[in-house]
Parts: structure tokens; sequence; C-alpha cells
């Protein structure tokens, strides 16, 4: 089976606490939003302490353009993935030996948070030394589900071509999507909620042998879950000023009703039951999403401990979220046979599932 042989997340440079957050959204919409106070409590009842961000706070404080946002996009999104990409090849926690980017025979870029044309993996390539005849592969519009879709699509990829090195990098910058002059309880949500971030994954086809200095997680299976008619669930409204969130409430209910089921199915496809679950690697798309994961599919509290800690310490950064959640899973907790889900919910309204088995 394919193997994620190594891993690494990038933090952006502005650290902002939880409370000053709220004090800066509360300043933007004073006197703009009725019960303005009684909606400020999401920044304190979301389990988030610290967020990351790609610009400083005072940015917001003034208009800017979607053109200027955009170019700024491009700008970090390439620089961020530069980062990322070198400090997975690199990584001293999994590889011996470091690879070079010529050695990556496919790039599968994930993003939602920018446009790009070329994409941002084309720009990429100008930055370090990797093959022009790479193949590479940009998804967009998945939003907190890219990271798993990028994930399955890697295992495609492999299965494909067993010999493949194939990266998979996410990028998001939420911040610069942010609407100050958008007075809707979404784009309140939104603000106490997602972050910016990047990370990256090398998953190598079964003909690629690597000593690695840690159990791999080995990708199983993986599966996909589409419910009709739900655009209004999660995604952007794309306007004259940029991109605005649509964030429904109805998402905790949705796991419970729609992705319980699908879980359990996909599971039971491969012969386990989700009490045998070694690791639910889940993305923690806010508080009371993990919560429905725990009571939809009977995890203890522990099962999401790590997601949780993700969430305390970084937010939402959409794709990359999950990842962060894994590369806790790989430096920390994986052992040889342990099995482990992750799971990620993103626009669509979709699911993405991919199951792992940590090898030698």
């Amino acid at each position: 089976m394919p193997k994620i042989i190594s891993i690494s997340t990038h933090q952006p440079p502005y650290t902002l606490q939880q409370t000053n957050a709220e004090e800066l959204t509360k300043e933007l919409f004073y006197e703009k939003i009725p019960k303005l106070e009684r909606y400020l409590k999401v920044f304190d009842n979301g389990g988030i302490d610290t967020r990351h961000f790609c610009v400083p706070p005072e940015w917001h404080r003034t208009n800017h353009s979607f053109e200027e946002r955009n170019d700024l996009y491009i700008e970090l999104a390439t620089q961020y993935s530069v980062s990322v990409i070198q400090a997975c090849l690199q990584n001293e926690a999994f590889l011996h030996s470091p690879i070079s980017p010529d050695e990556i025979d496919a790039i599968i870029f994930v993003s939602s948070t920018g446009i790009s044309t070329p994409s941002i993996d084309a720009r990429v390539m100008n930055k370090l030394s990797f093959s022009d005849q790479l193949k590479r592969i940009p998804l967009w519009g998945l939003g907190c589900a890219g990271g798993a879709a990028g994930v399955s699509r890697a295992y495609d990829f492999c299965k494909a071509h067993p010999h493949a090195k194939v990266l998979v990098v996410c990028v998001e910058l939420c911040s610069l999507t942010f609407q100050p002059n958008d007075f809707s309880k979404s784009n309140l949500i939104g603000a106490s909620l997602f972050a910016d971030g990047a990370a990256c994954i090398l998953v190598c086809g079964d003909e690629i042998m690597i000593d690695t200095k840690k159990p791999s997680p080995a990708i199983l299976a993986t599966g996909s879950k589409w419910m009709p008619d739900s655009e209004n669930v999660m995604g952007w409204d794309v306007k004259n000023n940029g991109l605005h969130v649509i964030f429904q409430k109805s998402i905790p209910a949705i796991i419970t009703s729609w992705l319980g089921p699908y879980i359990e199915q996909f599971l039971l496809e491969q012969g386990i039951y989700s009490e045998q679950l070694t690791h639910f690697i889940a993305h923690p798309g806010g508080k009371k999403v993990l919560k429905a994961y725990e009571d939809t599919l009977y995890l203890s509290s522990q099962k999401t401990d790590i997601s949780r800690e993700i969430l305390r310490q970084h937010g939402n950064m959409s794709s990359p979220t999950v990842l962060y959640v894994l590369e806790q899973f790989m430096l920390h907790e994986g052992q040889v046979e342990d099995t482990g889900l992750l799971v990620a919910l993103g626009p669509g309204f979709c699911a993405e599932a991919v199951l792992l088995n940590w090898r030698e």
C-alpha cells in the first residue's frame, strides 16, 4: 500500500490570542451588528486559544480590494509552499537523509482561499529544483475537506504508479478573505474560527523503498461521500469585493444524521468497527463538530484529544488542519499495526475518509 513517509507544517508569522481577536472583531463591528455582545460569545465557546495569520491584526482595520487580497495570496501561498515542501523533504524526524525535489513525480496542490492561474504549484516550481516533467494536480474548492482529499488522490496516483513519489501541499490564507463590511452571522463565526496555515506530506508507492526513523501510515482505503443539493451548507459567496463565507450551524447535526452512517458503512466494508480504531484523525472544524464525531461514532473524548489541541492552538485552517493533526500522530502516537481513520468535511457538502495502518 502507498505510505505517508514524511510530513511538515508551517506556522504563519502573526500570532493572535483569541481574546485579542474578539476585541478586534468587536471594534470592527461595533454598532453594526444588533446584539453583537451575545454573538461574540462564539469566541469564548469555540475551544480556541490562539491562531496564526499571514497579516498583522491592523491590516484588517483598512479596506482591501479583491485584487489586493488575491495578489497577496499568490505571493504568500507560494512562499509558504516552498517553505513547507523543503521542511517535509528534509524532515529529520522521519527521514534518514533528505529527498531532492527532482525526485518527486507529482504534486497535488490544495487551496480554496485565493485564485491563481497558473496555479501556485507552477510558481513553486520556479523556486525549487523540480523536474520540468513533474505532474501537477491542483485541487480548488474543497475547503476543509481538501487535506483528506489530497491524501486520497495521492493514494490513487501511487496505486496507478507504484514507483511514484507524490507531494500533497495544502495552503490556506483564510485571514485574507475576512470581510470587515459583511455583518452576517456567518462572517462573525468565520472571524472567530478560521486561521492560516500550510502543510505538506510525502506519499510513496509500493516500489519505493525509503528507510524511515518511525513507523509510517500506509493508506489502506479511501472513501468519498457527497450530499445532494447542499451547496448552502458551506462554501464561498463570490462578490465584487472578494470571498464571503457561507457557514451553516447545521453541520454538527449533519455529522450525526448523514456522516455517521456513512463512516460506519465505510469501515464495515474494510472489515472493522469504529471501536477497533486506534486513532481518530479528525479535521477539527469546531468544538461542536468534534463532539458530534464522538457521539455518532461512539468514540471516547480521548480519541479526539489531538484534534481538540490543534483547534486550541491553531484554530480551523481549512484544508491543512487535518494534516496538522496527522503530524502529531506520526510524531508521537503511531506504532506498528495501529489503525487510524482520517476524516474531513467540506463544501459540496462532502466528506473524505482515509483508512491508515502504521507499518515499518
